[in-house]
């Protein structure tokens, strides 16, 4: 199944640190955050991703262009560097195409632009490129399948804390409670996708807003609530709490598959 990677906006929320590269390639750990999301999609057998670029598209290629099996396995090298024998498991080998499709365009025109690279998919894949989860892609899938549905979103749990607020028109309260407490879901960036979601996109339309609704009308769009791990990275404290988690050895997001068919 083909996965759809949308690596082109300008990371407005964390510009401090992306001033020079795209959100998708800030680090986290030694890679990336996006070979992070590409990891979770490989390990269930997900290999074929298509790149939606924008913003220092140029940094993104280069990344892949320059990347060696060498970079991310055991190795021996001899030969002065001219012969390198790669040791235990080999890197996955991925199938990348990338699209240059502008830095301006939100997520449905991103989407849009790449329509003719999944027109022969009966479902595909889609993901935001900055968050990571330990969400279980199979069932997700299957139950995308299973429902007869055109669309499904993991939803999740706001990850920080918030108080919520009650009250009338006058301004009277009558309630506080905390976020935790509710029954506040939000969209977590990883979607499954029937082919027929580009009879919903509208030209300049952003993807989650005017096509959702539709999907919605029509009893078309899935949620699938997941309780377990999600972090995006939208902000500098967002990053600091993934690379602890990096360093600590505390990485949900780094799933094990168990031989699942990857159709």
């Amino acid at each position: 199944m083909k996965v759809v990677l949308f690596c082109g906006g300008l990371g407005t929320r964390i510009r401090d640190y992306a001033e020079n590269i795209p959100k998708p390639m800030i680090p986290v750990g030694p890679q990336p955050i996006m070979w992070h999301v590409m990891q979770y999609y490989s390990r269930y057998g997900h290999r074929d991703f298509i790149l939606c670029l924008g913003y220092k598209s140029n940094v993104i290629k280069d990344y892949f262009l320059k990347a060696k099996p060498s970079a991310y396995s055991d190795c021996v090298i001899s030969d002065f560097g001219n012969k390198v024998e790669l040791l235990g498991e080999r890197p996955p080998d991925w199938r990348i195409t990338m699209v240059d499709t502008g830095v301006w365009r939100n997520i449905g025109e991103r989407l849009m632009a790449v329509k003719h690279h999944v027109e022969n998919e009966e479902y595909f894949l889609a993901n935001y490129s900055d968050g990571l989860t330990d969400a279980p892609l199979p069932e997700i899938v299957d139950r995308l399948k299973k429902s007869g549905k055109i669309a499904c979103f993991v939803a999740v749990r706001p990850p920080f804390n918030f108080h919520l607020a009650e009250f009338d028109q006058q301004g009277a309260v009558h309630r506080i409670r905390s976020s935790q407490e509710s029954e506040v879901w939000i969209n977590g960036g990883y979607f499954v996708f029937n082919k027929r979601i580009f009879d919903f996109i509208r030209d300049g339309e952003e993807l989650v807003l005017e096509p959702f609704n539709r999907l919605i009308a029509e009893g078309q769009l899935l949620a699938y609530r997941h309780d377990g791990f999600w972090r995006a990275m939208d902000t500098l404290q967002d990053r600091r709490i993934l690379e602890d988690m990096v360093e600590r050895g505390e990485m949900p997001w780094q799933v094990r598959s168990s031989g699942c068919d990857p159709s």
